[in-house]
């Protein structure tokens, strides 16, 4: 399984796990071999087997019902995990070398999935069967998934500010105005970031990745900008959806209706 992620956080190496255990349809049974990452572990204990884990990595593994099984840190351990990175190198050599070129990470992810479907048909060395034949005959030691997927997405309780905006992470995004100065729900996955009132969705952005980063969308401030017609034209918000090419006709209208208003003085 291979997965490309808007970041490399722990969220994003349980979704890379998610989506590699859903797509194989179960679960190794057994010890999985993992590297010392930090999103699984906390602590080498000195010259042993033995890990402080991360609690969320805790009950994520004991959730799918898997052992993780923790290479030597350094060289000492690299023999260990040999056919993980050959398989790394082979897969950039042959799939993403050139780097391929795609519009979302939907759609790159999705060709990914067209590569590994390409190596389903393909023999490792002298091996009479292809890997799709050597899975088949294995798939039926895999431990059953359970009926639900973890919940990989943490969940924040941020304040919104004068400005119709909220900070997670270092990073901003704006909800309706009228919620100023309340506190909302946010569940932020590696991907997208939900805002709850309540239970009420009421805003939904992906997920920024660079530090002060700032995401605006235009309709979130027309219920103030209806009274202050005049700072339309200077909005950030307006022209992040112009740049984007989210100004609708519909926004046209409220642009021509508050020009109109500010000419009148009214």
């Amino acid at each position: 399984m291979h997965r490309i992620s808007r970041s490399c956080g722990q969220q994003a190496f349980f979704e890379g796990h998610v989506h590699a255990l859903t797509t194989l349809g179960g679960v190794p049974a057994g010890q999985v071999r993992y590297d010392n990452l930090t999103p699984a572990v906390k602590k080498v204990v000195f010259r042993s087997r033995s890990r402080e884990e991360n609690p969320r990595w805790t009950n994520f593994h004991e959730y799918y019902g898997f052992t993780p099984f923790y290479c030597e840190p350094g060289l000492r351990g690299a023999h260990e995990k040999g056919g993980v990175e050959g398989q790394v190198g082979y897969f950039r050599r042959n799939y993403l070398t050139p780097v391929p070129q795609a519009d979302s990470l939907d759609e790159l992810n999705a060709r990914l999935a067209e590569f590994e479907a390409k190596e389903d048909e393909r023999r490792i060395g002298a091996r009479m069967q292809t890997i799709a034949q050597d899975f088949a005959r294995e798939v039926g030691h895999l431990l059953p998934l359970p009926d639900d997927p973890f919940a990989t997405g943490i969940t924040l309780t941020p304040r919104v500010d004068r400005y119709g905006m909220i900070t997670v992470k270092m990073c901003r995004y704006s909800v309706p105005v009228r919620f100023i100065d309340r506190k909302v729900t946010v569940t932020r996955t590696c991907d997208d970031l939900t805002v709850y009132d309540s239970r009420r969705e009421i805003a939904r952005h992906r997920r920024l990745t660079g530090r002060g980063a700032e995401y605006f969308v235009l309709d979130h401030y027309l219920e103030a900008l209806l009274t202050k017609p005049g700072a339309l034209e200077r909005s950030e918000a307006l022209h992040q959806a112009r740049a984007e090419g989210t100004f609708t006709a519909v926004h046209e209208a409220f642009w021509a209706a508050a020009e109109k208003a500010l000419g009148d003085g009214s």
